[in-house]
């Protein structure tokens, strides 16, 4: 039987990837966190509850060497570094994050060699976006003979049903500029500008410009021109007011640890009564620009949720369990678009009843 350690596993996220392993492995899961207070759900004959903090190296490397496969799911990951990763090559151990920070991607992805060198399996980067959203960016870029444009647009339903890491993370993602890749060249943009009206669904609102790690790794992973990745969120008063956030809040303020832990906490307080209305829905709108048979076309994917933490759950979990069942090995470190097959990305979302709108048929 195999041992899968969820660090960071009491959380929205990190719950709902115990409970996609749970259902869909025979794994043993240890679920972990900061203190003693009990995890969200309730635990099985198949996992247990241990207090670990992840900084306290000694204890670090005791969890991970009892474990088959580790799952990092302790965020934020613009605030973390590559303890666990460098443990786990160090132990022999396969890894999969859930980070969603670009500094954290670049950072892992220094380390392949050393993950190949010790012969684990590294894929970061895993959930739902980034995670499906990377495996559409795949299923799409194989469709065609030549890949131009690659656009990922982005609307979450409120706090998504994620927690106060969430929130913290979107404030630390306005905290500087960075780079897009654009007609062939990396260019400057400030986060959260430049919003274009996407239609979603029956839906149409505001996305803008936000940090996403496949922003960088997509660029590395395939021959395109442009890659672009936009947010959004509903109710629409919550882009407003991060967009205003973004604009008129001085660089001083959002670099302050203590302004953006009160600005989560007070978005999460907003969201907890919104999410009542808006629900914490996902949708995720791929479209992918190319040509086949000499013909210019787009081809456009969407899938939604209606629980956002749920289905970063199960986008992990699909990963996880491909490891587990000896079916996906890949040494190295590497991002969702490179190292999992469509072939099982196909095969996870069918048993989970997981549904993706498709039309490869626009042709210009």
């Amino acid at each position: 039987m195999k041992r899968v350690l969820i660090i960071g596993g009491t959380g929205r996220i990190g719950s709902s990837i115990a409970e996609d392993l749970l259902k869909f492995t025979d794994a043993e899961m240890t679920i972990t966190g900061r203190s003693s207070i009990s995890p969200r759900r309730n635990l099985d004959e198949r996992s247990r509850f241990e207090i670990l903090e992840i900084s306290n190296l000694k204890s670090l490397e005791i969890a991970i060497a009892n474990a088959d496969l580790v799952i990092h799911c302790a965020g934020p990951f613009a605030l973390r570094d590559q303890a666990v990763l460098k443990t786990c090559i160090a132990k022999k151990v396969d890894y999969l994050d859930v980070s969603d920070d670009r500094h954290f991607t670049i950072e892992a992805l220094s380390l392949s060699h050393e993950a190949e060198r010790s012969g684990i399996t590294a894929i970061i980067n895993t959930g739902v976006f980034p995670g499906i959203s990377n495996s559409l960016v795949r299923e799409s870029v194989e469709y065609f003979d030549q890949v131009e444009s690659i656009r990922l647009s982005y609307l979450v339903d409120g706090s998504g049903g994620a927690g106060l890491t969430v929130m913290r993370t979107t404030f630390l993602g306005l905290q500087n500029p960075f780079e897009v890749w654009q007609q062939g060249q990396w260019r400057m943009v400030q986060p959260y500008s430049e919003a274009e009206h996407i239609q979603f669904d029956h839906r149409k609102t505001h996305v803008h410009w936000f940090d996403v790690p496949e922003a960088y790794t997509l660029t590395k992973s395939f021959p395109v021109n442009s890659v672009t990745t936009k947010f959004g969120v509903l109710p629409e008063i919550y882009n407003q007011l991060t967009s205003l956030t973004a604009r008129r809040i001085s660089k001083g303020w959002l670099k302050n640890p203590v302004f953006i832990e009160t600005l989560a906490r007070v978005s999460y307080i907003m969201t907890k009564i919104s999410d009542l209305f808006s629900g914490v829905g996902i949708v995720l709108k791929v479209e992918v620009l190319g040509k086949k048979a000499g013909k210019s076309t787009t081809a456009i994917s969407q899938f939604s949720h209606p629980n956002t933490a749920k289905a970063c759950g199960m986008g992990t979990g699909m990963i996880a369990q491909s490891i587990l069942k000896g079916q996906l090995s890949k040494p190295g470190v590497s991002p969702v678009e490179t190292a999992f097959p469509t072939s099982l990305f196909h095969q996870g979302l069918a048993l989970r009843n997981l549904e993706i709108y498709r039309d490869f048929s626009t042709l210009h």
